[in-house]
């Protein structure tokens, strides 16, 4: 559901300003939990209506890469 139009961003949270864009962020420092991005953002702590956009926006955002293998490890 998050903005496909390069350059746009959509309002997911308008009583705090979060757009999706802050949340694929998020997601990309890690964050996997509305909690989380809650604390970091204010998103869904006025009045919660966004949360369930939030939880997709997130849900959405493509995974981390594993840590690499033991055999790739350096000495």
């Amino acid at each position: 559901m998050s903005s496909s139009l390069p350059g746009y961003y959509m309002f997911v949270c308008l009583c705090h300003g979060v757009t999706d864009r802050a949340i694929r962020e998020a997601a990309a420092r890690g964050v996997r939990c509305l909690d989380v991005l809650a604390t970091e953002t204010g998103l869904g702590t006025c009045c919660g209506a966004c949360r369930p956009l939030a939880l997709q926006v997130l849900g959405e955002a493509p995974e981390l890469p594993q840590s690499l293998p033991a055999a790739h490890a350096t000495a």
